[in-house]
């Protein structure tokens, strides 16, 4: 497996991957990626400053991908994970768990100092892989993602 920073070809497949995994949820709602148009072109909502967003690439393949993003109204300390999505062939095989390391990683590394989540309770496989990486649950959203659908808000120090 390989694990880089997105380019601009990536796109399409990219927002393939994001819609399905909602799909295969039942968590394509409105006020959630599904419908935000920045899905269909990520390479280029990750070229704002302290913002990245890598792609893991199994047998050339696409599995999926994650990144981190400073966030409209968050701390200036906090960032946040965002699209975090796997294609269901690679699920279960450890690549959400290295994405979510390599995210927290580079966070760090570009001075956060916290990370936060908005998900949604139907996403089973990601709450517990949060929960497991010492992520713990809010009672309200933080910053403004436009993200309005999601109603599970969490949390944790980098």
């Amino acid at each position: 497996m390989l694990i880089r920073k997105i380019i601009k070809t990536d796109d399409a497949a990219l927002a393939i991957i994001i819609r399905k995994a909602l799909e295969d949820f039942k968590a394509n709602k409105p006020g959630t990626v599904y419908f935000d148009e920045s899905t269909d072109h990520l390479s280029d909502v990750f070229t704002l400053e302290n913002s990245s967003y890598f792609v893991a690439v199994v047998d050339g393949e696409i599995a999926g991908g994650a990144g981190f993003y400073p966030t409209e109204g968050l701390p200036i300390d906090t960032c946040e994970l965002v699209k975090m999505y796997l294609s269901k062939k690679f699920r279960g095989k450890g690549i959400g768990q290295t994405l979510l390391e390599k995210c927290m990683t580079e966070a760090r590394l570009s001075g956060f100092r916290k990370m936060y989540i908005e998900t949604l309770p139907e996403l089973t496989s990601a709450i517990p892989l949060y929960e497991k990486n010492g992520f713990h649950f809010l009672s309200s959203p933080m910053g403004n993602s436009g993200h309005t659908g999601c109603n599970v808000w969490m949390l944790r120090d980098l």
